[in-house]
């Protein structure tokens, strides 16, 4: 049973027990002290992460975020470095894949640029962290709140409450807690889902992943640790939802037409599920006495594997926010605070936004004269090395106003 937690200056609650939300309550823990009272509330902790067909890309940055709060070192051993980015470009009846980029792997020498993790292994992991830190981890959902002019109480689904002075909202794309604060949010579909799945195949990918653009979207081969690969997949909804519901082996024989045969025959190694793709951006990160962090206030295309990495800079943002704060004696969810966190995350989340939004237009059609445009670019670039470097070092996200988390500094 939940326990009725009561608020004490500097108490935060989080609303959403995932990546982002863990990630969060760790720091603030551990930049606060033990006196510091963190609650995470979601329904879906304890439970099991079996059926999660995603990894994601950890970027450098990111990395040294998991690393600085003690997370990275209970799931390095099976993280896959990513050695090589490879780019190609073409129809799915091409007989070639002709490459029109190819970047590095390494921001820095013995430093590559991302990552790939499983997610239930790495959710387990900052779960079992949240725990030994001291976190109280409520399986229950934030069903309410009510906010006064020097806390928040929210009131929980099994009838408990938590008074804090801070409510952050972790609880992804739906967000109750953005709906309940009466945030709108922006965007809209791109009639584009995307299939999750994992691969087996004969030969070792090397630490390569590969980029195939297709006109109805990018089919990315990702490494994972041992001869596997995670697979995200976009097609227009109609036809993933169909994919997804073949037989086995008319979904494998799908799948091996966009994968090629250069990694030898692949057998399917997991579930697989199909994600709706759109772009939504909430009008604010901020309301008085909360935070949203996360797909809770930004979901962008997967195209450039940034969805999580940008959902980590707003935990290390906030967390560095709320810590300083605190320190000074001061409100850690007064206005000057969250204000400081929504300037620091809300121009980057635009610009990112924006990018993928325009990546996805630019790839994700059939347009003859646009592949023939994308292809002159892609190709510009690859023979510009600085300007690689510069698209490299954004993708580890190692540029701008970096949060200390992300450049490995405890708060």
């Amino acid at each position: 049973m939940a326990q009725d937690i009561k608020g004490r200056p500097g108490d935060v609650v989080i609303a959403g027990g995932g990546l982002a939300g863990l990630a969060l309550a760790i720091a603030l823990r551990q930049g606060l002290g033990p006196g510091f009272v963190v609650v995470v509330a979601d329904p879906a902790l304890g439970r099991s992460h079996a059926d999660d067909t995603r990894a994601s890309a950890i970027a450098a940055a990111a990395r040294r975020l998991f690393e600085t709060i003690g997370v990275w070192d209970a799931v390095a051993g099976e993280a896959e470095p990513i050695r090589d980015m490879v780019i190609t470009d073409s129809k799915l009846d091409d007989a070639m894949r002709p490459v029109f980029l190819t970047f590095g792997g390494e921001v820095r020498p013995g430093e590559p640029f991302a990552h790939m993790v499983e997610n239930g292994p790495l959710v387990q992991a900052l779960h079992d962290k949240a725990r030994a830190e001291g976190v109280a981890l409520l399986e229950t959902a934030v069903a309410d709140f009510e906010v006064t002019s020097a806390r928040v109480v929210a009131r929980l689904a099994d009838g408990t409450q938590s008074a804090a002075k801070l409510l952050v909202g972790a609880d992804g794309v739906r967000s109750n807690v953005r709906k309940l604060a009466g945030i709108q949010s922006f965007g809209w579909s791109y009639g584009q889902s995307a299939i999750a799945t994992t691969v087996a195949h004969a030969r070792d990918h090397q630490g390569r992943a590969d980029e195939h653009f297709l006109p109805a979207g990018p089919f990315a081969t990702l490494p994972l640790r041992g001869r596997r690969s995670s697979i995200v997949w976009t097609e227009e909804t109609a036809e993933a939802d169909r994919i997804v519901a073949l037989p086995d082996v008319a979904f494998r024989d799908e799948l091996e037409k966009r994968f090629g045969l250069h990694l030898g025959d692949i057998s399917l190694a997991g579930p697989r599920r199909a994600y709706p793709l759109g772009l939504s951006v909430a009008r604010s990160f901020i309301a008085d006495r909360l935070a949203l962090v996360g797909d809770a206030a930004h979901m962008i295309h997967p195209i450039a594997g940034q969805g999580l990495n940008l959902g980590l800079r707003d935990v290390a943002a906030l967390a560095e926010a709320v810590v300083d704060a605190a320190r000074l004696g001061l409100d850690p969810g007064g206005v000057d605070v969250l204000e400081r966190y929504q300037r620091w995350r809300r121009f980057d989340t635009m610009a990112m936004g924006v990018a993928t939004d325009g990546l996805n237009r630019l790839f994700s059609n059939h347009s003859d004269v646009l592949r023939l445009a994308r292809d002159i670019g892609l190709g510009v670039v690859q023979r510009w090395p600085a300007l690689k470097d510069v698209f490299m070092r954004e993708a580890a996200g190692v540029v701008g106003e970096v949060p200390k988390l992300m450049k490995g500094e405890a708060l």
